[in-house]
C-alpha cells in the first residue's frame, strides 16, 4: 500500500490518530489540504520528504503527484482535515485511483463537528430532547439536493451541525426559522474548534447573526443549533440502578 488519505483531526495536533500521526512521519510525500490543516502537523514529517499544499492545485495535479509517488514506490500520505469523509472531497480522488489501479487505505480522524462538542461540553443527544444528530450545510456553490435543504431538515428540531456555512449566516437563519425552530432555539458557533485561538459564541436564533457580525466570525467555524445547548433532560436509563443489562443486574 503506497498512498493513505489520512484524517488530520480538527487542530490539534495532538488530535490525530496514533496511525495517522506514524504514517506522516514515514511518509515520503504529504499533500496537505493548506487553507484547513494546522500546519504545526508537518513538524511530524521526516527529514527530506516532499511536501505539497493542495489549496494551489487541481484535481489532476494532486493526482499526477500520487501517481508519480506510487511509480518510484514511494508512500504517499493525502492529509485532510478533520475526516476526511465528511466534506473531505475524497471520492473523487479514490475514484481516479481505482481506475489507475492504484491502491490506497483510509485513515479516519475526528472530525470538526466531534471537537466542537468537546469545546461546548456538550453531549449532542440527551434524552427526552434528541437523539439524532443532523450534519448538513447551507447551499452555497456547491448545490443541495432539495430534500435535503435547511428549511427541510429544520423541521425535525433535531440538533444540528451546519459546517461551511457561518458566511451565510443570516440565510442560515432564516431557513432554520421557516423550518420549525423557533427564535428562541438556542445556536453556538465554535470558530476554529481545538486550536489555541478557538472561540465560542452561545445565543438564540434571534440574535446569532448579530453577534457574529460583531466579532467579525467569517470562516472556520461550526454552528450548532438545537434544544440540547440549553434545556433540561431524563437522565439515560443505562445506569439507572432498576436498569439491568448483561453487565449488570437490576437493583
Amino acid at each position: 500500500m503506497n498512498v493513505f488519505f489520512v484524517g488530520a483531526g480538527p487542530g490539534d495536533p495532538e488530535l490525530i490518530t496514533v496511525k495517522g500521526q506514524r504514517l506522516l512521519g514515514q511518509a515520503d510525500i504529504i499533500i496537505y489540504a493548506g487553507s484547513l490543516v494546522n500546519p504545526a502537523l508537518l513538524s511530524l514529517v521526516k527529514n527530506g520528504a516532499a511536501i505539497y499544499n493542495s489549496a494551489s492545485m487541481t484535481l489532476d495535479e494532486v493526482i499526477a503527484v500520487m501517481e508519480q509517488g506510487v511509480k518510484e514506490n514511494k508512500l504517499v500520505v493525502r492529509l485532510h482535515t478533520g475526516d476526511p469523509s465528511i466534506y473531505g472531497a475524497i471520492q473523487e480522488q479514490m475514484d481516479k485511483l481505482a481506475v489507475k489501479d492504484i491502491t490506497f487505505e483510509v485513515i479516519p480522524g475526528v472530525s470538526s463537528f466531534l471537537a466542537t462538542a468537546a469545546a461546548l461540553k456538550q453531549e449532542y443527544t440527551l434524552p427526552d430532547v434528541s437523539q439524532t444528530v443532523i450534519i448538513t450545510r447551507l447551499e452555497g456553490r456547491t448545490p443541495v439536493p432539495e430534500k435535503e435543504k435547511l428549511v427541510k431538515l429544520a423541521s425535525h428540531e433535531a440538533t444540528m451541525c451546519i459546517f461551511l456555512s457561518v458566511h451565510m449566516l443570516d440565510n442560515v437563519v432564516k431557513e432554520l426559522i421557516d423550518g420549525g425552530y423557533t427564535k428562541e432555539t438556542p445556536v453556538a458557533i465554535v470558530q476554529k474548534a481545538s486550536w489555541p485561538d478557538q472561540k465560542i459564541f452561545r445565543a438564540t436564533l434571534a440574535t446569532i447573526a448579530q453577534l457574529a457580525k460583531e466579532n467579525n466570525i467569517d470562516r472556520t467555524a461550526m454552528i450548532v443549533v438545537g434544544k440540547v445547548l440549553s434545556t433540561d433532560y431524563a437522565l439515560s436509563r443505562l445506569y439507572a440502578p432498576e436498569f439491568g443489562h448483561m453487565f449488570r443486574e437490576a437493583k
